[in-house]
C-alpha cells in the first residue's frame, strides 16, 4: 500500500468513525487505482478520489408511522446522492433493521463503479430505512412506505435521483412508494424502478441481477472453453437475486445444492429443480415463509440452523465448482473463501453486493479462480433499471426478449472491460482490479470535464 492510499485510509476512517463496511469497500477500490493515479497524475491534482469518496448529499431523516395496534413507530430514513458525473443517482433502498449510515454508504459507493460499468448513463446512489418489513401486515408496510415518501418524495425525480428496491424492498413496497409519490406530486413519472408491469414496469427486472450474475460466470468461464453445464454449484440467500439466479443456472444445465435465509440454510444434494424452486419462490414471495420449510418438504434435504457462535458459515463447506453469493455483505469471511477453495470451487459470480471480505477477496486471487466481484457480476439489476427507464422515457415498452437480450449484451460489455482493463494495467485476470479501474476512469474523466463541483 502507498503511502498517498495510506494516508487517504487514514483520512476516511477519521471523517468515518464507526463505518466498517463503507472502509472496507473504499480500501478495495482505492488499493486497485495506485497503477492508474500514477499514470494519471491529473486525477490526483484534481482529487478526483477525495471527491468521490465524499458524499454529493447525504439526506436523513424520521419516519413516523401507525402499527396495527394503535401504537406510533419511530423509523429513521436515508438517502445518500454519492456521484452525478454521469447521470441522475441510481440505486436501490434497503428496508432492514441493520441498514446504518455507514452500510448505505458503502453500498452507494459500489453502486458509483457499478453503474459506470453498465455503459449507461446513471450516477450512484443508496437509501433505505432501519425498518424491517418482516412479520408486518400489508397495511402496515402501506403506512410506513407512504410516511417515508413523504420526505423522499422532495428529493427524487426521473432526471434527479431514482431510487429502486434492494433487501427488504419488492414489489409490493416499489408500489406503495410510487402511489404516494404520485398522490403528493400529482404526476406519473419514472421516479422509481422495479415498478410493476401494468404502470411503466420492465420485463425482465425482477430477474435481472440473477441473470446477470450468471451471465457473467459464462462469460468468465468461456474465457476457459467451459460453461455451466453439469457444474455443481452452491446459491446463498432465497430472495429475489437468489431465486433467478437458480432459475438461470437451470436454464444453462447447471446443478443447484443450496439456498439460506436469516436462520440458516438448507442443502439438498439431488438438485433443487424447477418444481422445488416454484416451492420456494411461493414461501418467500407470497407466503414469506422460512427456508426450513424446505426440508419439512423435500426430506432428502438437510436444514441447518445458524450458528452465530461459529466462525464461518457452512453453507460454503460442501464440494462444487461454482459459487453464487446472494444474500448480503461480507457473508463469505476468510475462512469460508478457503473451504470454498478446499472444495473444489472455481468460479464466484456475487449477486449480493460486497458478500465477501477482502481476506477473502485476496485469497480468491492469490489462487487465480474466476472471481466476478460484485460491481461487475450484479450489474445486472441496475442495467435492467436504466432500461426500464429508458421505456419510461419513451413512454414504450420492449418484449421479454429484447430486454434478455440487451442485459446479456450489457454483462457481456462489463467482462469484456473488466478483462481489457485489467491486463491494460498490468493485471491480467484480475476482475476485480478491471472493475474497481473500469468503472472509475469514466466517472473520473466526467468529473474533470465538469469542474470542481
Amino acid at each position: 500500500m502507498s503511502e498517498y492510499v495510506k494516508s487517504l485510509m487514514t483520512e476516511v476512517k477519521a471523517k468515518n468513525p464507526s463505518q466498517p463496511e463503507f472502509h472496507q469497500a473504499v480500501e478495495e477500490v482505492v488499493e486497485s487505482l495506485e497503477s492508474v493515479l500514477d499514470k494519471h497524475p491529473e486525477y490526483r491534482a484534481a482529487k478526483i478520489l477525495e471527491r468521490i469518496i465524499e458524499p454529493e448529499r447525504v439526506i436523513m431523516f424520521r419516519v413516523p408511522w401507525v402499527n396495527d395496534q394503535g401504537e406510533v413507530q419511530v423509523n429513521r430514513g436515508f438517502r445518500i446522492e454519492m456521484n452525478s458525473a454521469i447521470g441522475p443517482y441510481k440505486g436501490g433502498l434497503r428496508f432492514h433493521p441493520s441498514v446504518n449510515l455507514g452500510i448505505l454508504k458503502f453500498l452507494a459507493f459500489e453502486q458509483v463503479f457499478k453503474n459506470s460499468l453498465t455503459t449507461l448513463p446513471m450516477g450512484g446512489g443508496k437509501g433505505g430505512s432501519d425498518f424491517d418489513p418482516k412479520g408486518k401486515s400489508d397495511a402496515e408496510v402501506m403506512r410506513f412506505c407512504q410516511s417515508f415518501m413523504s420526505e423522499l418524495f422532495r428529493h427524487i425525480g426521473p432526471n434527479t435521483d431514482v431510487p429502486a428496491g434492494d433487501i427488504g424492498v419488492g414489489g409490493r413496497e416499489i408500489g406503495f412508494l410510487f402511489g404516494q409519490y404520485k398522490k403528493l406530486r400529482n404526476e406519473f413519472s419514472g421516479i422509481l424502478t422495479g415498478k410493476g408491469l401494468n404502470w411503466g414496469g420492465s420485463l425482465i427486472r425482477p430477474e435481472a441481477t440473477g441473470y446477470g450474475a450468471v451471465y457473467f460466470a459464462a462469460e468468465m468461464l468461456a474465457t476457459r472453453n467451459d460453461s455451466l453445464e453439469g457444474k455443481t454449484c452452491l446459491v446463498s440467500g432465497s430472495g429475489n437475486v437468489a431465486q433467478y439466479t437458480v432459475e438461470k443456472l437451470l436454464d444453462l444445465g447447471a446443478k443447484v445444492t443450496t439456498l439460506s435465509d436469516s436462520s440458516g440454510y438448507i442443502y439438498d444434494e439431488e438438485g433443487i429443480d424447477r418444481e422445488k424452486l416454484a416451492f420456494v419462490m411461493e414461501l418467500k414471495n407470497v407466503r414469506r415463509g422460512r427456508i426450513k420449510e424446505y426440508a419439512e418438504k423435500y426430506l432428502n434435504a438437510v436444514y441447518t440452523p445458524v450458528d452465530a457462535s461459529s466462525d464461518h458459515n457452512s453453507l460454503w463447506d460442501h464440494k462444487a465448482d461454482c459459487a453464487f453469493p446472494s444474500a448480503t455483505q461480507n457473508e463469505i469471511n476468510e475462512k469460508d473463501a478457503q473451504n470454498l477453495l478446499n472444495n473444489g470451487v472455481f468460479v464466484i459470480s456475487e449477486g449480493a453486493n460486497m458478500p465477501t471480505t477482502l481476506e477473502g477477496v485476496n485469497l480468491f486471487l492469490d489462487k487465480g479462480i474466476l472471481y466476478g466481484p460484485a460491481k461487475a457480476a450484479n450489474a445486472g439489476g441496475v442495467a435492467v433499471s436504466g432500461l426500464e427507464m429508458a421505456q419510461n422515457s419513451m413512454r414504450y415498452g420492449w418484449t421479454r426478449e429484447e430486454v434478455d437480450n440487451r442485459l446479456q449484451l450489457i454483462m457481456k460489455s462489463i467482462h469484456t472491460t473488466c478483462v481489457t482493463t485489467a491486463e491494460k494495467y498490468g493485471t491480467p485476470g484480475n476482475y476485480v482490479n478491471g472493475a474497481n479501474i473500469g468503472g472509475f476512469i469514466k466517472v473520473a474523466d466526467s468529473m474533470l470535464d465538469q469542474g470542481i463541483v
